[in-house]
């Protein structure tokens, strides 16, 4: 929960009572100037949009960064834009403090080194004397003083860039969108000027670094199809001071094919009590902006209480609950699906049950509860209901989705007890079937029911364990496998044509990892 102006009243209390210890304090030699303001920043989380890192070096006591709440650890980086003698940091913590955190530099902004421990904080501010060097530092909390997270006012670095060279060039102006193919976006933008002279430039897709031209035209490629993305640009001079970013430029992909209209997002195993990834992929969905969700189980961790829904899940994928038809997972049998039920309500049990079919144009999907069937590999009730909604549709395309998949790479492996859930929807000749679980992706040829490759025959299948909760490294490719990784979060996109489909893995970085179709249903 943001308590912004609860905590504002209680941090300019304790800025009161600091004031004496801030004259005693150490301060910057006179050579010394201030690097990090209005310099890029990373940040582990962040509690709400409003509250990003670039609040903590903007020079403005009144905003802050602020990360989630509850989860430990947490951090904030700053790139000092160019290798620096470091000589103090300065730290004005909101009431949300650290009482443990290391100060770290680093000189590529991935490999960090601990220059300075500091334990019993007790926030306010914190203006510490260092003798270290790096481009980028690192304030790395690893104990929350409160039960809130981590917030600062301001995060100042102070000391010398090695060249002396601190002047950064203007910011890039006029980007633009120059066109877009279904997956690439050329920009042009207006040149830069600096007292030495500009290097290079950094395009940024939602945030992120993607792309460092040396002129000003830039074409991000390898983009997912119908989907928005928000690009800014800045400079670098040769000292490698940075610039403040360009105006922001909103650009979407043209869709897959003719005739594309119906766009699914889906993944499983979501949101955790201690990851943050899950915010990750809830942020694909803002870009995609699909007409459905799926999700194959495993939505809230750890034992999918209502309280652990409206505490993680609510706040990440929770924004898209109105479109979304969930799938049950072993975590919210944890809670006998009473947090499950209390929070989804009629979307997950529109019939009364946890399970239930919904259509999609050319496409008949059904969510089945796959926890009993998983436990003794019998669930009579349900499957005499599923033959019975497969014999009754209409529609000449039919998914399925579910939590425990019968034939998988990852640690869990194949499961025999799932067999006749899979043969029901084999006989039905449907189209495609997905799972989680495990928490990787997997693509699969069409199997049958021995799980043997049948191209004909078979039924396709994927594993789709990468929403959010931690990923499991351990995948050992079966037979049939077309492609598969564990080292990323992402979300699928499927879109719907008529009577086939095709999908698109992407990931937390805006990467697409995996093409697959289109498929004719069969």
């Amino acid at each position: 929960m943001i308590k912004k102006h609860t905590r504002a009243g209680v941090a300019i209390a304790l800025f009161a009572l600091v004031i004496p210890q801030i004259a005693a304090s150490g301060t910057a030699n006179a050579a010394d100037s201030l690097l990090s303001a209005d310099k890029p920043t990373t940040v582990s989380s962040v509690e709400a949009e409003t509250f990003g890192g670039a609040n903590a070096v903007d020079g403005n006591s009144t905003t802050r960064w602020a990360s989630l709440e509850g989860v430990d650890p947490q951090w904030i980086a700053v790139d000092l834009g160019g290798a620096a003698t470091i000589s103090r940091v300065k730290l004005n913590w909101e009431v949300a403090y650290a009482s443990e955190y290391k100060i770290q530099t680093s000189s590529d902004g991935s490999s960090w080194s601990t220059k300075k421990t500091l334990t019993g904080q007790n926030g306010g501010i914190d203006d510490i004397a260092i003798s270290t060097s790096g481009r980028y530092v690192r304030i790395y909390g690893t104990k929350r003083g409160t039960t809130y997270g981590y917030s600062l006012w301001d995060l100042e670095v102070w000391g010398s860039v090695s060249n002396g060279d601190t002047v950064a060039p203007t910011a890039p102006t006029g980007l633009a969108s120059t066109g877009t193919t279904s997956s690439s976006v050329g920009l042009q933008w207006t040149a830069s000027t600096d007292n030495v002279g500009v290097t290079g430039y950094e395009v940024l897709r939602n945030g992120n670094v993607v792309g460092t031209p040396t002129g000003t035209t830039f074409t991000d490629s390898g983009l997912a199809s119908g989907t928005a993305f928000t690009y800014t640009v800045r400079a670098r001079d040769l000292a490698g001071n940075v610039s403040a970013v360009s105006n922001a430029v909103q650009a979407t992909t043209l869709p897959a094919g003719p005739g594309d209209s119906i766009t699914v997002v889906a993944a499983g195993d979501i949101a955790s009590l201690t990851n943050t990834e899950h915010y990750e992929t809830a942020k694909l969905i803002d870009q995609i902006k699909p007409n459905h969700i799926l999700t194959v189980g495993d939505n809230q961790y750890d034992s999918g209480t209502l309280t652990e829904f409206r505490n993680h899940y609510d706040k990440s994928w929770g924004r898209y609950k109105s479109i979304t038809h969930p799938a049950t997972g072993n975590h919210e049998w944890e809670d006998n699906l009473n947090g499950y039920k209390s929070y989804f309500g009629a979307q997950a049990y529109p019939a009364g049950k946890p399970y239930y079919s919904w259509e999609a144009g050319e496409f008949h999907f059904v969510s089945f509860d796959s926890q009993l069937m998983y436990d003794t590999g019998s669930d009579s009730t349900q499957l005499n209901w599923l033959k019975a909604d497969l014999a009754a549709n209409t529609k000449p395309c039919v998914v399925g989705y579910w939590h425990h998949p019968r034939f998988n790479s990852g640690n869990y492996g194949d499961k025999s007890k799932m067999a006749p859930l899979w043969n029901v929807f084999a006989d039905a000749k449907a189209d495609l079937v997905l799972s989680g679980h495990d928490h990787h992706y997997e693509r699969l040829k069409p199997l049958n029911k021995s799980g043997s490759v049948d191209e004909a025959n078979g039924l396709r299948s994927a594993i789709i364990g990468i929403g959010g909760d931690y990923l499991y490294k351990d995948v050992k490719p079966r037979a049939g496998v077309e492609n598969w990784f564990a080292d990323t979060h992402g979300v699928v996109k499927f879109t719907l044509s008529g009577r086939s489909y095709s999908w698109e893995v992407i990931d937390t970085a805006g990467r697409v990892r995996d093409k697959a179709g289109p498929y004719t249903c069969r």
